[in-house]
């Protein structure tokens, strides 16, 4: 994922809404949002590495992961997408899984990871070194920078979830899709600089990114009651943002039988 929002433990119903978009280049092959043959996951999947941006259990876990964007820091390492299907996968609760992590963190490829489960939220990162913290209950964004670092999208991305909620929103997400595929551009003064020059921060200020070869590849809204139950909605695009396809997946609140 490169840009998210998500509120934890402020809704009356849900305990966990959260909506991100995911940018990637065009030719990277994925599966759409699937429950996993091999693995209690629900999400798409990544063909070239075989992990996930962002990801649910049945049992109301989900974990969602970003890159860092920075030019200077080459991409070696574990891929990002393995440490959403390590968590999903295991039976470690995001506690002891933050924990866990923290001592391989640096093996992995620059990150961002969120993690929930049916009691806590936590956030990790690897640079400029490992480190976790854990959420509070709030509104927060996350993109290609540190947690909820300003940038222009994350905080529009923020007051829109914020809004949202505010009008007792509860099962119709149309208005935080509306929000992902906002393509406004920032101003330049309000732009970070994150090494990729200023065309290029132009072009990735919206929260959609359209392009040829690169850009949004799906947008993603999870709703988890307190209960464990909850809904997560894709809408997929292709090239030039073309529109793909939608699906919806029920989780039920419970472990499935394995």
């Amino acid at each position: 994922m490169c840009l998210i929002a998500f509120a934890w433990n402020v809704h009356p119903r849900w305990r966990l809404l959260l909506a991100g978009n995911r940018d990637e280049f065009h030719a990277r092959p994925s599966t759409p949002l699937s429950r996993w043959e091999d693995a209690p996951i629900i999400g798409g999947r990544d063909l070239q590495a075989g992990g996930t941006w962002l990801g649910v259990t049945d049992a109301g876990r989900c974990c969602v992961v970003t890159n860092v964007r920075d030019p200077r820091d080459p991409q070696l390492g574990v891929s990002r997408g393995m440490l959403a299907t390590d968590y999903l996968g295991e039976s470690a609760d995001a506690k002891a899984h933050a924990q866990q992590l923290l001592r391989s963190a640096a093996d992995y490829r620059p990150f961002n990871l969120l993690t929930f489960d049916a009691h806590d939220a936590f956030y990790l990162g690897n640079r400029p070194e490992p480190r976790a913290q854990t959420v509070m209950p709030g509104v927060h964004g996350l993109s290609n920078a540190d947690f909820n670092t300003p940038w222009p999208k994350t905080r529009a991305l923020i007051r829109h979830l914020q809004a949202w909620i505010e009008s007792a929103g509860k099962n119709d997400f149309a208005p935080l899709f509306a929000a992902l595929a906002d393509e406004h551009v920032a101003p330049d003064a309000q732009l970070p600089d994150t090494g990729v020059g200023l065309e290029r921060e132009r072009w990735l200020s919206s929260a959609f990114i359209r392009g040829e070869h690169y850009g949004t590849r799906a947008s993603t809204v999870v709703a988890i009651g307190h209960d464990g139950s909850g809904v997560i909605v894709e809408r997929r695009f292709g090239p030039n943002g073309h529109f793909d396809g939608e699906t919806t997946l029920r989780m039920t609140g419970s472990s499935p039988i394995r």
